[in-house]
Parts: structure tokens; C-alpha cells; sequence
């Protein structure tokens, strides 16, 4: 068995478990993410500073392009993760709802939550100017997030929520409408 299965299996178990396992666990999650996410920051700031990167973005473009994004990402994460709320589920995959939300953002795009983090690690490399998070750090992130999603939680997900996870993934695109980003499916 690999280690991807077994980390499949893991979050089926505690995804299927008992609320009090899931309610533990969630924090746990939630931090791991943040911590994550936060890393990509600190090594592009590291980056930026030890290579002596150019600020990529004019500074009168900077704060309005970054308050743009940030606030779209924020807004647009916020969004997503109410309608998990809203059916009693997290975004940690750890503790998610207990069905298929498709309403909200999720009839657009399979992962609108990420797509707001993306947006803002864009707003946040624009505030900060940094070169390495803005092509670099958040591109890697993004493909990071790619492949954790299509070789973890999709099959975690169509296990769990079977033929109508499999239906709406391959009609959802993953994070942007009229993109072809559900191309990447196994269908």
C-alpha cells in the first residue's frame, strides 16, 4: 500500500468517524494549512532578500492591486467555507461536510476556497513586492495544491460521496469557470 493510499484511507476514516475524532482533529488541520501556506510567504520574503529581487509591481499600482486581490481571495474564500458551514462540514478535509455542497461558489468551480488562497498569495506578493512570491512561490503552491487534490482528495472524496461526486467533478471545472481545469480528471 502506498503512502497516498494510506493518507486516502486516513482521511476516510477520521472523514467517516466519529464527530468527536473529526472535531479534534480540525484545528489540527487547519493549522498544518495556515502553517503551510504561511511557509510559501516567509521562503519568498527569504528569497526576495537574499537574491535581491526587483520589486515587480510600479508603486502606485501596488496597494490598489493588492487590496483587489487580497479582498476577492478573502471574500471569496469566506464565501466557500460558509457553505460548508452552512451543512455542518469544515474546509479541513479531516472534517467535511457530510454531502456534496454544489451551491454558492461551489457551482462554479470544485474548489473556489483555493482559488481565494491563491488570489491572496497574488494580493499578498503585490502589498509585500515580492518578485518570488508573485512568479515563483505561489505558481509552486498552486501546483502543490493541484496534485494533493487530484491524487488525495478526489479519491477521497468520490470513495466517500461516490457517482455524484464523480458527475458533478466531471462538469465543475476545478478552480475558475470556463476553465479547463476539470480536464485534469480520471473519468
Amino acid at each position: 500500500m502506498t503512502i497516498t493510499q494510506r493518507w486516502i484511507d486516513l482521511i476516510h476514516a477520521v472523514a467517516t468517524g466519529t464527530k468527536k475524532t473529526r472535531t479534534l482533529l480540525t484545528p489540527v488541520g487547519a493549522m498544518v494549512f495556515g502553517l503551510f501556506t504561511v511557509s510559501f510567504i516567509g521562503a519568498s520574503v527569504a528569497v526576495d532578500t537574499l537574491l535581491k529581487l526587483p520589486a515587480p509591481v510600479p508603486g502606485s499600482l501596488r496597494f490598489p492591486l493588492s487590496v483587489l486581490l487580497i479582498s476577492a481571495g478573502a471574500a471569496l474564500a469566506g464565501w466557500s467555507a460558509f457553505h460548508f458551514l452552512k451543512v455542518r462540514g469544515t474546509p479541513v478535509p479531516f472534517n467535511p461536510p457530510p454531502e456534496l455542497v454544489t451551491s454558492g461558489p461551489y457551482r462554479f468551480a470544485r474548489n473556489p476556497m483555493l482559488s481565494g488562497v491563491f488570489l491572496l498569495l497574488f494580493g499578498i506578493g503585490v502589498l509585500i513586492n515580492s518578485f518570488s512570491l508573485l512568479l515563483v512561490f505561489t505558481p509552486i503552491y498552486v501546483l502543490l495544491n493541484i496534485w494533493e487534490l487530484k491524487q488525495i482528495e478526489e479519491p477521497e472524496l468520490e470513495r466517500r460521496l461516490g457517482r455524484p461526486y464523480v458527475e458533478y467533478r466531471s462538469r465543475t471545472p476545478m478552480f475558475f469557470p470556463g476553465t479547463k481545469f476539470c480536464a485534469w480528471r480520471k473519468d
